[in-house]
């Protein structure tokens, strides 16, 4: 059995065991990494095309108008360094600061790391010949194990990239774990650089997870038909419906499915009951006071270097840099 196969094989595993867990559990609710098969991949860019969507537009004028002073807070140590993209998707972003460090001639190599074999894939292929001079190398699967392997490869310098509010499908006590996990992984002065979404209009933020064409309710329940296709289901996706709050006090926008109707689903051998009005939750968008990022990177062993805004300040890119460990 090959490598990719094996890879696979162990990623559908574990897809299923979280997935029968997760709607075992009260309340039921499933992980928003598995959203991102080849379909969810798609549904989202349109999402991401969104006149609702505001966080790629906004990220975007960071990543492209703000190239020159990145550069500079990246490659002030003046060393070679490897440029690590968690969660990379398709790199529309990142591909912004890539072009500029090979233009300038920098000494690096990107690993871009993605739970998604379908992203890794197109990366490399796409990216040599958008990008020539490139050095890459992809890493499918999880962040923290992907991490680890590049560390392995390589013993240079660390740059960590974590764009686009991925951080925000935390809630804020998970986002303090998970970055004091990534800060365990990294060395004093490497980078991490991680985008925010900022508190903002509470409608604004809303809108953005509720679209009035129905893309981020497809995007949903993409995810069960998914089950179906890979976990031998059978959800009837036309018994659940999409439904998104957002609380401005907490930050926290959160979505959910809603069964319509008293079901019973087959999962594998599984039987997973369902009451009518019974919710899935399916993930939060955690949203930011700059306090709360401050804090954030002070309480997880990182100290904030820099943040670059879009011209509206909805979103942050903020830069930080790792502090000796303590313990």
């Amino acid at each position: 059995m090959s490598t990719v196969t094996t890879a696979a094989a162990t990623t559908n595993k574990l897809f299923l065991e979280e997935t029968i867990a997760g709607l075992k559990a009260e309340p039921k609710h499933m992980h928003s990494k598995y959203f991102y098969d080849e379909a969810g991949d798609y549904i989202f860019q349109q999402i991401m095309n969104m006149e609702e969507y505001y966080l790629t537009d906004a990220e975007m004028d960071i990543l492209a108008n703000q190239t020159s002073a990145l550069v500079e807070v990246v490659s002030a140590a003046g060393t070679a360094f490897d440029l690590i993209e968690l969660g990379a998707g398709d790199a529309t972003k990142s591909i912004h600061l890539l072009r500029a460090l090979i233009n300038q001639q920098f000494d690096f190599k990107y690993f871009p790391i993605d739970i998604s074999e379908h992203v890794i894939s197109s990366l490399e292929q796409s990216l040599p010949a958008q990008l020539p001079g490139l050095t890459m190398q992809g890493l499918n699967g999880d962040y923290f194990e992907m991490l680890q392997t590049a560390s392995e490869i390589s013993s240079r310098r660390k740059v960590v990239l974590f764009m686009g509010a991925n951080i925000g499908n935390m809630n804020p006590a998970e986002a303090r774990g998970f970055c004091a996990q990534l800060r365990d992984q990294l060395s004093k002065d490497d980078l991490l650089i991680v985008g925010f979404d900022l508190k903002k209009n509470p409608q604004q933020i809303l809108s953005a997870y509720s679209d009035g064409g129905g893309i981020t309710r497809s995007f949903n329940l993409n995810l069960l038909s998914r089950i179906n296709r890979e976990l031998e289901g059978n959800f009837d996706v036309q018994n659940f419906e999409h439904y998104a709050t957002y609380d401005p006090e907490t930050g926290a926008c959160k979505s959910y499915l809603i069964s319509l109707t008293n079901q019973t689903v087959k999962i594998g051998n599984e039987q997973i009951r369902f009451e009518e009005n019974e919710y899935i939750f399916m993930e939060i968008s955690q949203k930011y006071a700059l306090t709360d990022i401050e804090n954030l990177a002070r309480t997880t062993g990182f100290e904030p270097v820099h943040n670059f805004y879009d011209k509206n300040k909805y979103f942050v890119d903020s830069v930080w840099k790792c502090q000796s460990h303590t313990g």
